[in-house]
């Protein structure tokens, strides 16, 4: 008996060992990078939208997924996000397949992809009702994923229906029905790289939901001259708040760009960000092989 509970234990510190291979994001800063962001932003006239709060930016080298690589500006800072939080009840109703308590019938799958692909709020809303709203958000606060996280601002929060119905649960720092940080969407596309959301094999239905994106404006937009890299992409748009959020996959390298803005030109904003930001990852990525000794800057 001794012995069996013996190898449950390690079994138990195995498992433990290897989610540590992954650092908190939050601990993943790549000075080099934060300066090259933090000038670019400056250059393009956005530092009082930053200093004012109405934009929110992450973007994450994850080519080497244990060696995270971070730019942030108020990246807990929680805003209303539109259609973005929709990738939270797709992973909803992930979590509930893997666990046995949602049959991914071909309706359902329908579904997922038009609510993602489409931003279709009625396939949005069937979703969530299959998920159950309280389960959903007990899955988004629940631990080791932690994507709503009072301790870091709160997070990802779908709190009321995509359809005419009212709010049934505003987030409880702000008050919002559809919200997001900047940090906690880079997580969740991070843990999804790197099959932490769910197992591996509906890690790839998973990302293929989230590919081919069929709205073509903000960071689709501006990255459309890189016709070779691969997009899993959720945006959101409402009134003068605009919300973007995409893994890309170029050749060798993964990063993350999320980007969370309330100005009237801030669907602008992020086409005209969304190259540049992509050069910093792979300059910055250049200049980290090519220092002594391969330094790591994070």
């Amino acid at each position: 008996m001794n012995k069996w509970l013996s190898l449950f234990v390690l079994s138990l510190c195995i498992g433990v060992a290897h989610g540590d291979d992954y650092p908190s994001l939050w601990d993943s800063t790549d000075p080099v990078m934060q300066a090259g962001m933090d000038k670019l932003l400056k250059s393009r006239g956005l530092s009082d939208a930053v200093a004012t709060g109405r934009l929110a930016l992450a973007v994450v080298d994850i080519s080497e997924p244990q060696h995270p690589r971070l730019a942030v500006v108020n990246g807990d800072r929680m805003l209303y996000a539109a259609s973005l939080p929709k990738i939270a009840i797709l992973l909803g109703a992930f979590v509930e397949i893997e666990n046995g308590r949602l049959q991914p019938d071909a309706k359902l799958w329908k579904d997922m992809h038009r609510m993602i692909r489409h931003s279709d709020n009625g396939a949005a809303t069937r979703v969530l009702r299959a998920v159950g709203h309280e389960r959903l958000l007990k899955i988004l606060q629940q631990p080791g994923l932690a994507l709503y996280d009072p301790e870091h601002g709160g997070g990802l929060w779908v709190g009321k229906e995509y359809s005419g119905k009212g709010a049934y649960k505003r987030d409880p720092l702000h008050g919002i029905s559809h919200g997001a940080t900047a940090m906690q969407v880079a997580r969740f596309y991070y843990l999804l790289e790197t099959n932490r959301l769910v197992n591996a094999e509906l890690t790839a239905r998973m990302k293929e939901v989230l590919a081919l994106p069929a709205i073509p404006h903000k960071f689709v937009k501006g990255l459309k001259s890189l016709p070779r890299a691969r997009l899993y992409r959720k945006s959101g748009t409402w009134k003068d708040y605009h919300a973007d959020s995409v893994l890309v996959e170029e050749g060798q390298h993964r990063y993350i760009l999320v980007a969370l803005a309330r100005h009237p030109d801030a669907g602008k904003w992020l086409v005209d960000l969304a190259l540049p930001l992509r050069d910093l990852v792979m300059q910055t990525a250049r200049e980290q092989m090519t220092s002594p000794a391969g330094e790591k800057s994070n």
